[in-house]
Parts: C-alpha cells; sequence; structure tokens
C-alpha cells in the first residue's frame, strides 16, 4: 500500500517524523529565510534541474517520512473491516480473535476453543481440511462462493500466520472472509434465466421433431436426439420419415447452424416447408433447392444443413441430396461400412447452387445411418476423425434400430453433458425369410401392342391376386383399379407402359408407369363427357392415390388398398 501522499495528514505522523530524525541527528529546524523567499521562477527551476523525490542525500526534508506498519493499530483496522476476519492458532486451530463483522454474522466466539467446536460455520464452509494445508504449508488457499446455512455466501481465503518470534514457522492462520451473497443471488437469478430459456428452448425443440415416427412396411426406423449439455444452448437438430405412397419413403435430418429458440423455430419452420415439398414427390435435389430458397426468406443470417434422401423398395437404394450435410453411412449384412460419396452442396440458404442427386444401395439387410454432426464432431480431432470413428462403431453394431441408435450414442460418447446437439436416424431395411416373406410379393408386366393390352393387364392382375389369397372383395377391386390406370395409361401416356402389383403386410400397392411427364389429375366430369372419370373411380375405391415424374422423363401413377389385420 503506498502512504506517500496522505501519511502526512495522519495524527501523530509529523511528531513522529521529528522523534525520528532527532534520533538520526538530522536537523528539524525551519529553513533559511533566503530559501522560504525563493522566487517562483526559481523554484521552477528555470534553467536548474530540481532534485528527484527519492534522492535523500540533496534533500534530506523534501519528503514527509512513511509511518512503520507497527504505527498503525491492526485490532482497530480488523474491527473496523466489513469482511469477516479470524485469527485462530495452533494445530487445533484454537480461536484468538474475531473481528466485528465476524461477530455480527455468527455471533461471539469464546476466545481460546478450537474452530471446529466453537465455529460451526467454518465446517460448514469446509475449511477445516483447507486451515491444515495452509498451516503445513504455509501457501494461501482460498474458496469461492460457499454458502452457509443462514443464506450467505462468502469467498474466503486462509492466509498462513508466522510467529512473531521464530522467522518461517508457521503458527497460525488468518481466515479472511468476504460477503458475496449480492453476486451469488445475482449469479443465481442469472443461471435461473438461462435454465428457464434452455428448458423452453429444448421444450420447443422437442415439440417441433416428429414425436411418433412413421414406420413404412419395408423398414425399419427409430431416432434419438439428445440436446446439449447445461452450458451447451440448444440447437437446431431435426429428423423425419414421411411416406410418399406405393411404397417409397423419404427419409430427412438436418442442423440448423445457431443456437437457443430462434434455431429452434427456423428448424420448425424447415421440418414444415420438407413435410410440404415431399407430398410433391420431387427428386431429392429439387426438394432441396426449394428448401434452399425458402430458408433465406426466412432468416439470411440462418443457415441449415440438410439430408434428403428417399427409399424404393422396388428399386433396393437410396437416392439423396446433400445441402452441406454429412455423408450417408450404410452397413451392409456383413458388417461392412460403405460412405454415400458426393454429390453435396452447400448448405441451405446460400443460394445460387444447383444441387444433384446421388444413390447408394440399401439391400435387405443393410441399414442406413443418417446423423448430425453433435455426434461426430470434436473440439480436439477433425471431423473426418470422428466420421471414421462411427463407421468403426457401426460396423460392430447390431440389433434394432433404437437399440443401434444406443450403441452408437455410447460409442461417440455422447451424453447428457454433451457440448452439442445430436441426432441419429437409423434405418433398416430387414431381409425377411420364412412366414415374414409371405407377406411381400411383386410382380410386374410390361404392357405391349397398344389397346390389347388392357385385356391382358386385367387377366395377369387377376391370376396375381387369386394367388395372392385375397378376398374376393379386395380381389374384384383390385382388378378394377388396375383395368382403370392401364386404361389412363394407354389413353393419355406414351410406351414404354409397366404394370406393377406389389403386396406388403399392410396393404396392396398397384401402379402403372409409362413415358409420358404430364400428370393426371381428378376433375369432376359432366354427364355427357365420355371420359375423365378413372382417376375418379381410382380415388373413390382406394384408400390412397397419387403420381410422380420418374427419373429419365415420364410418370408413375399408383393407388394403394389396405389390408385387413
Amino acid at each position: 500500500m503506498n502512504f506517500t501522499r496522505w501519511s502526512a495528514r495522519l495524527p501523530g505522523t509529523q511528531r513522529r517524523a521529528a522523534s525520528r530524525r532527532n534520533d538520526r541527528g538530522i536537523s528539524t529546524a525551519p529553513p533559511r529565510p533566503a530559501q522560504r523567499t525563493e522566487s517562483r521562477g526559481e523554484s521552477r527551476g528555470e534553467g536548474s534541474v530540481p532534485a528527484a523525490r527519492g534522492d535523500s542525500d540533496q534533500q534530506p526534508d523534501s519528503l514527509p517520512s512513511l509511518p512503520a506498519l507497527e504505527d498503525f493499530p491492526a485490532r482497530e483496522i480488523f474491527g473496523r473491516l466489513p469482511a469477516l476476519v479470524a485469527l485462530t492458532h495452533g494445530p487445533e486451530h484454537r480461536v484468538a480473535y474475531v473481528n466485528d463483522a465476524y461477530t455480527t454474522a455468527f455471533g461471539p466466539r469464546p476466545i481460546g476453543s478450537p474452530a471446529v467446536d466453537v465455529c460451526p460455520e467454518l465446517t460448514e464452509l469446509g475449511l477445516p481440511p483447507l486451515m491444515d494445508q495452509v498451516l503445513r504449508s504455509g501457501t494461501p488457499r482460498t474458496i469461492k462462493s460457499r454458502r452457509v446455512h443462514t443464506g450467505g455466501s462468502y469467498t474466503v481465503t486462509c492466509l498462513p500466520i508466522e510467529h512473531p518470534d521464530r522467522a518461517g514457522e508457521i503458527t497460525g492462520v488468518c481466515v479472511f472472509a468476504a460477503d458475496v451473497t449480492d453476486h451469488a443471488e445475482a449469479a443465481e437469478r442469472l443461471r435461473a434465466s438461462e435454465r428457464r430459456q434452455r428448458e423452453m428452448a429444448v421444450t420447443l425443440q422437442r415439440s417441433l421433431l416428429p414425436q411418433d415416427l412413421e414406420q413404412p412396411d419395408d423398414l425399419r426406423i427409430a431416432a434419438t436426439y439428445q440436446p446439449g449439455g447445461e452450458d451447451a444452448a440448444v440447437g437446431g437438430d431435426w429428423y423425419d420419415v414421411i411416406t410418399l405412397g406405393a411404397g417409397r419413403t423419404a427419409l430427412v435430418i438436418g442442423d440448423v447452424m445457431g443456437r437457443g429458440v430462434r434455431a429452434a423455430a427456423v428448424m420448425g419452420q424447415l421440418r414444415t416447408a420438407v413435410r410440404a415439398y415431399a407430398r410433391l414427390d420431387l427428386p431429392p435435389h429439387e426438394v432441396l433447392q426449394l428448401l434452399d430458397g425458402l430458408a433465406a426468406e426466412i432468416d439470411a443470417s440462418q443457415i441449415a444443413t440438410c439430408v434428403y434422401a428417399v427409399h424404393d423398395p422396388n428399386e433396393g437404394q437410396l437416392v439423396y441430396a446433400s445441402a452441406g450435410h454429412l455423408p450417408v453411412l450404410v452397413r451392409d449384412e456383413d458388417g461392412t461400412v460403405r460412405r454415400a460419396a458426393d454429390p453435396t452442396g452447400p448448405p441451405l440458404g446460400t443460394g445460387g447452387w444447383l444441387h444433384t442427386s446421388g444413390t447408394i444401395a440399401l439391400p435387405p439387410g443393410s441399414t442406413a445411418v443418417l446423423y448430425t454432426d453433435g455426434l461426430v464432431e470434436r473440439r480436439d480431432e477433425d471431423i473426418d476423425e470422428g466420421v471414421a470413428a462411427l463407421e468403426r462403431a457401426l460396423s460392430g453394431a447390431s440389433g434394432t434400430p433404437q437399440v443401434m441408435c444406443d450403441r452408437l450414442f455410447r460409442a461417440m460418447g455422447v451424453t447428457a453433458e454433451h457440448d452439442d446437439d445430436a441426432a441419429v436416424l437409423v434405418v433398416q431395411h430387414p431381409a425377411r425369410k420364412g412366414v415374414s416373406a409371405e407377406l411381400f410379393h411383386n410382380a410386374a408386366l410390361d404392357l405391349l401392342g397398344g389397346n390389347e393390352a388392357a385385356p391382358r393387364a386385367r387377366a395377369f392382375a387377376s391370376g396375381v391376386l387369386a394367388s395372392w389369397r385375397f378376398s374376393s372383395e379386395l380381389h374384384d377391386l383390385g382388378v378394377l383399379a388396375t383395368s382403370e390406370l392401364v386404361a389412363n395409361s394407354l389413353q393419355h401416356g406414351t410406351p414404354p407402359m409397366r404394370l406393377r402389383l406389389r403386396r406388403t403386410d399392410r396393404r396392396l400397392i398397384i401402379e402403372v408407369t409409362d413415358g409420358d411427364d404430364h400428370l393426371p389429375r381428378r376433375r369432376r366430369a359432366e354427364t355427357e363427357d365420355e371420359a375423365g372419370r378413372g382417376i375418379s373411380i381410382i380415388a373413390t375405391i382406394a384408400s390412397s392415390w397419387g403420381s410422380r415424374r420418374t427419373p429419365g422423363g415420364g410418370k408413375a401413377v399408383w393407388c394403394e388398398f389396405a389390408l385387413p389385420r
């Protein structure tokens, strides 16, 4: 502490300084008149250099003397401190002194008694072991913001005290406790506010995710989402499963690059838009193209990564498009893991990019894994190393989709305290055998020869449906639907034409493809119209129907009949 400026004003300071100068043989006589009458210009050193402040040899009387530490009344200073001060002595930490602030906070303490017995607040703060360490090592120790039963919070420093006559021998401890209750309460209010905001974001995030995943006939699907720990803000990870009809399924996973409620809100809008665009039954790259423009309109400051993939059981593969997202992984039945290659475009919201679609085989017995960066990204390693670690974990994983989700999370070290959101979507294409395989059949017929293809198609459908042992009612409805779809294709479509029948354990699917890309629409036929009733008949008798454009040109028109359980 620097006393040079104010020490001369302390009472008795000048008398003590004069006494010390007399003891040293220094004259305390007043200066000569010539020195006192020095002109102002000379005192400022016109052409001269004043003596340095610390040069006592040249001007011994120019500086006031500093008071010695023993000149200050330590007990009075300790007593007035707002902080709590307690002095203890010896290995038993017997109380030697407590100041007024300590007494006000915890009451008087008997001098000479062990602190453990008479100062329960020290035990409550966890200080006895710390005081033992200070007494042994002679090194100060500090603990921050400890709470006591009275509700106060204190930051406490324990300082070693040397024996006054034996230098280097530590015989006591000074406990200095600063009351930080206001700071602790403010910090707790801030933490409570952050917890409420985080809980609100987590609630919003979970409410926007699908509560129950759709389970297609040909796939088994499970997903897991794990928000980041308490110190990590909630992100915008999302996933979805959308049945498109005719046995086809859209799989989506994405990540909004932001945190908190804002990111969750953007995620919800994107997920809703994906479901709307999926109903158009567009190719994956066209869906991402639409999402790219929408993301920029929702919030230009937020970008998102996304993978949109479509599984067609007739093709046995995933057709996918990626907007800056991590690659899809596929595990074959023998444990071999394949990584989906390019194409990968920039994230959604960047604009100016034409996305393209790619394919990866998903045969029976294989498993596809879609995930967000929170599962594989670590601060101390490259993300490619994380993807490679996920590949190794997937190679050894087996079981149901939900079991695989849990195993992948454990293998990648994702817990409730993880520093980022993580989501994983596991899609299995089971290899069916035995009785289960009898519930899944396919049959196809190329429609050749013009109008005479219609009776052949009806006969083919009748024979197939009879072999699949459907009821007579469902048999007749299936033949009627086949007749109307084939007639519509023969009238409005172009070759090549193909009829495909498919049954699963839940539905009968009838689909006709041709080379014309004009999609049919349902319209109201007038009484005198000779055509235009085919699609209306299909919509009336079938559980659902739809149409889509096929890769390379052409279209597919389909309808489904739900099977009785």
